[in-house]
């Protein structure tokens, strides 16, 4: 079942004896898509469901799998709960069950799990060929949380403010996710930062957000990378130094310039660019199109031999990395043109 659909209509659904919390994957995608807030959350709301808050040391266990011994998990569960009407268990990373002989022992319990107890297993991936994926289909109830699309993650944006006490515009909405992203964690974050910003004004509206999530840095990151795409170079050294003025270590800002390179290069190949915030996208978009993919890869070369040279020579690190926005900056072609 889609796991947002379960979440939305958890009051009405009937209760499982066994659950498992896992990434959605489309028969012809390459690879699952998993929103873990999402499992979160419906982990949350479960346990909130079924645990008295007086009773939580009593009747609820979280164990972790990849620290866990299965056998005392299971034991767990097959232990009638004291003081209380039903005892939930959450297994964190229960992937790490899927094989061997931990995944036959979880099985058996899976296949006659006890009246009394409510086991949560939170899969981050599955291998849906192996028999414990198939064993869960048939004898567990399985919640498939994919990432949201993106009406999906403003109706999740309005809920959040909304639990907040307050309310935001269609346009803050849009502005919060142009900056944030999908993945809820992000827009999560955003959310709270969002409401702190305003205070107690109840309504949330565009230029709030756009102030909020304003950092100078950040601001002065993306002039870098404007110069760099418009081969300003004079204006690229200008805004590498007021990094650097504002406190950014040298490697600090060597991650920035990969990072925005990488980005870049999403962006010009096309491979997972839907996934970016559109904040991104359009920031970065200039320099992918100056580069294209050929050329950032040329750039990749440069800032390894830049890191390089920070890390393991003794030469003036802010002069090093003027050296690098300068080469990025100034109008080129690769060598691989110039060869032909």
């Amino acid at each position: 079942m889609n796991g947002l659909e379960f979440l939305n209509n958890i009051d009405a659904e009937p209760v499982r004896p066994v659950y498992v919390l896992c990434p959605y994957k489309h028969p012809r995608a390459r690879n699952p898509s998993y929103e873990p807030v999402l499992a979160q959350r419906i982990t949350k709301e479960l346990v909130d469901r079924f645990v008295d808050e007086s009773l939580k040391d009593l009747a609820y266990s979280h164990f972790h799998g990849d620290e866990s011994d299965v056998k005392e998990i299971v034991e767990t569960a097959e232990t009638f709960p004291f003081l209380a009407p039903v005892r939930v268990i959450v297994v964190s990373s229960a992937e790490k069950f899927e094989t061997g002989k931990s995944a036959e022992h979880l099985l058996r319990y899976i296949q006659s799990p006890s009246e009394h107890t409510r086991l949560i297993l939170i899969c981050n991936s599955l291998d849906r060929r192996q028999k414990f994926f198939k064993t869960c289909e048939k004898h567990a109830f399985v919640l498939e949380c994919a990432e949201l699309k993106e009406h999906e993650v403003s109706l999740w944006v309005n809920k959040e403010v909304e639990n907040k006490g307050k309310t935001i515009e269609p346009a803050a909405v849009k502005a919060l996710i142009a900056r944030a992203g999908l993945r809820l964690g992000d827009v999560l974050n955003a959310v709270t930062v969002v409401c702190d910003y305003v205070g107690s004004n109840e309504r949330i509206r565009a230029a709030d957000v756009e102030a909020a999530c304003a950092d100078v840095a950040e601001e002065e990151v993306w002039a870098l990378t404007d110069a760099i795409a418009h081969s300003e170079t004079g204006k690229a050294i200008r805004c590498l130094r007021q990094l650097l003025e504002l406190g950014k270590h040298e490697m600090e800002i060597m991650g920035l310039i990969n990072w925005l390179l990488k980005t870049a290069y999403t962006v010009a190949s096309g491979e997972g660019a839907a996934k970016l915030p559109q904040f991104q996208v359009k920031n970065v978009r200039p320099l992918a199109e100056k580069l294209g993919p050929r050329k950032l890869r040329d750039a990749f070369a440069l800032c390894m031999e830049a890191e390089v040279m920070l890390r393991t020579t003794g030469v003036n690190n802010e002069l090093a990395l003027e050296l690098l926005v300068a080469k990025l900056a100034a109008p080129r072609r690769s060598p691989s043109a110039a060869q032909r």
